[in-house]
């Protein structure tokens, strides 16, 4: 395949499920229920969190934890009181269990005690790179105290993880178009800079195309990977994770 073909090839993946079409039964639903900053903020990235596994419950699982919080997540996390969490002890998503749960919602209403909003925990994108950032946040986030197991539910790219979960995050609040599917909230942060997730699905798709060679999926695939599709689109690298994924989930290419 040429270039000019793999681009027109990319072009249609991306065209094909950046639609309204795509979000009901993808975990970017779930934030989607929700209009105010914060609350697209926190729901996004628990759903985020936990998206691993079977997709179907992934979202339904997602939609139980945000349930939790009621109408507004962010009003929930300032104004709870210790005994309005012990609900999410008895939360589970396969390897994340309560205490893992308890410890998320309690840093998130630790960190927006501190902070407005999300975005100015990833506000070193532009300067110091995405690998940087995500660090910056994982920083900020494991203050709150917590279990040493808790720790592998935030990817650590300085440990060599591809952070494909909070990539697709950074994703969701960052890029923006017309089409409605992403949210384009954070408008701080250049899309040029972000890193496509990558995952087994993802992976296997990019590396059949010839736009990976790296044979494990970790933070230097995912930047070989977006270093790659960035000739085919330097200001918005990261709409193609729509083709791949579609591609290696959808249509198992």
């Amino acid at each position: 395949m040429t270039n000019q073909e793999l681009f027109a090839f990319l072009e249609a993946g991306y065209s094909r499920y950046n639609c309204p079409g795509f979000i009901a039964s993808d975990p970017i639903s779930v934030p989607h229920r929700f209009t105010l900053k914060q609350d697209i903020e926190i729901a996004g990235f628990l759903a985020a969190t936990i998206s691993w596994g079977n997709r179907k419950s992934i979202v339904a699982n997602a939609m139980k934890l945000t349930d939790l919080m009621g109408k507004s997540p962010y009003e929930f996390l300032l104004n709870a009181k210790t005994g309005d969490f012990r609900p999410f002890l008895q939360f589970v998503h396969r390897t994340f269990n309560g205490e893992d749960c308890l410890f998320f919602v309690t840093s998130l209403r630790n960190l927006y005690r501190r902070y407005e909003c999300m975005e100015l925990l990833f506000s070193s994108v532009n300067q110091q790179g995405t690998a940087h950032a995500i660090g910056n946040f994982r920083d900020a986030f494991l203050s709150t105290a917590h279990l040493k197991r808790s720790e592998k539910h935030i990817s650590n790219p300085a440990g060599g993880s591809a952070a494909k979960r909070i990539n697709m995050f950074l994703r969701w609040m960052v890029r923006t178009d017309n089409m409605g599917v992403d949210f384009g909230l954070w408008n701080t942060i250049d899309p040029a800079n972000l890193i496509c997730p990558l995952d087994l699905h993802s992976g296997n798709v990019a590396r059949k195309l010839g736009l990976l060679k790296r044979k494990v999926n970790d933070w230097k695939a995912a930047e070989e990977l977006t270093a790659n599709l960035r000739k085919f689109d330097p200001r918005d690298p990261v709409k193609y994770d729509f083709a791949l994924f579609g591609l290696g989930v959808s249509e198992k290419f």
